[in-house]
């Protein structure tokens, strides 16, 4: 695993009216401050990748469909320099991922249905200097293949 990733398999208590789960909690001890919450739809087959940030640290939750989350160490400093990752979330995989600054990131929506990702960050987007900084989904020096490989 990437130095610094955190990967938290998600609790669902279902009953006879319905379920409850918890996704982040102050004392899970993952992010180091709170800065905001977003949500956004995707439509399946879309790939969104790769950014990173150089102040914030990321939590994604996907609530609806399912995703395959790249991610690729770009922390010169790190002990998991240049290593990629990949994670499988969403409906079929409740859980909740960090993703440390410096560590590039993207997803591809798996399926015929929509995912829809709930994220949270340590800092607020600041439009006037926004911490985003991209890489094109092909990034050669990342060199992940997308395409799903059929067994």
């Amino acid at each position: 695993m990437i130095d610094g990733v955190v990967f938290k398999k998600l609790v669902k208590h279902c009953d006879d009216r319905g379920t409850f789960m918890e996704i982040l909690r102050e004392d899970d001890g993952i992010l180091e401050r709170f800065g905001q919450a977003s949500v956004s739809m995707t439509y399946p087959g879309v790939v969104k990748a790769f950014h990173y940030h150089e102040h914030q640290d990321d939590v994604w939750y996907f609530p609806v469909g399912n995703a395959q989350v790249v991610l690729h160490d770009l922390r010169e400093s790190s002990p998991t320099a240049g290593q990629t990752d990949v994670y499988y979330m969403g409906e079929e995989n409740p859980s909740i991922l960090l993703i440390p600054k410096g560590v590039a990131h993207g997803y591809r929506v798996l399926g015929h249905k929509p995912a829809m990702i709930v994220y949270f960050t340590t800092r607020p987007y600041n439009p006037d200097h926004p911490d985003e900084h991209r890489l094109p989904w092909d990034d050669p020096a990342i060199g992940f293949d997308w395409r799903t490989r059929f067994r």
